[in-house]
């Protein structure tokens, strides 16, 4: 349930100090775009934007946004359409491989999609039959991610900071030490409408970096816009 109002005025305790970002993979200008790596593969896999957009549960003109780089999707939709291409995300982003189970918060490296302003920490590791993917997201004042829907389910808990969190048509605001779990299949957005950053823990069941079989049509997801409606509603069940 969204916190009272004596409790969102409180002082709130961060949960550790960043780290110094440092530099940050994915970030160079001369990494190829997004936009144009998608329509590549797509087209290398014959697909129109409609049946792409069928595909990763992405509106066309959402999908033909990002691919003349006038949106900049998140990891989770990236993900999407990475899926529904047959590839990991990695083919489109220059992301760290975990080397093993353990990293250390001075020397994980960070990455970020190209013009986003998202920045992300891996902690999950790969091995056969994982299904986890975890990050640290770094969320700076003002960000406000796409509207989406996707299959699997997400854990969100604040470290410091605060967001707000769209599900279905429910208005959420998180604070430090807040959490939410979630079907990945409701209809959810967020965003940091503070003037000051946020850091989440993100762990979610989506395959990020190994890219699945075979490419098949989305179940039971609707299409992803470019920004979260103005939900008023308040109160909130998995």
């Amino acid at each position: 349930m969204p916190a009272s109002p004596s409790r969102r005025n409180a002082p709130k305790a961060a949960y550790g100090a960043a780290p110094d970002p440092g530099p940050v993979a994915g970030a160079g200008p001369a990494l190829p775009r997004i936009g144009a790596l998608i329509r590549e593969r797509r087209r290398q896999a014959r697909l129109t934007l409609r049946m792409l957009g069928e595909r990763a549960a992405l509106s066309v003109g959402y999908l033909s946004q990002i691919e003349r780089d006038q949106a900049t999707p998140s990891l989770a939709t990236l993900a999407q359409v990475a899926q529904a291409l047959g590839v990991g995300v990695d083919y489109f982003i220059a992301a760290p491989k975990a080397q093993d189970a353990l990293s250390h918060a001075e020397g994980r490296p960070r990455f970020s999609i190209h013009d986003s302003s998202l920045v992300y920490e891996r902690l999950s590791t790969e091995f056969p039959g994982s299904e986890l993917s975890s990050f640290i997201i770094h969320v700076p004042p003002g960000y406000h991610s796409e509207t989406m829907s996707h299959a699997g389910e997400e854990i969100v808990f604040v470290l410091d900071g605060e967001i707000t969190q769209w599900l279905d048509r429910v208005e959420i605001p998180l604070g430090p030490g807040d959490a939410l779990h979630f079907r990945g299949n409701r209809r959810h957005a967020w965003a940091n409408r503070t003037a000051r950053p946020a850091r989440l823990l993100w762990t979610g069941t989506l395959h990020l970096f190994q890219p699945p079989a075979a490419a098949a049509p989305a179940t039971n997801q609707r299409p992803a816009e470019p920004a979260p409606p103005p939900f008023k509603s308040k109160g909130v069940t998995p």
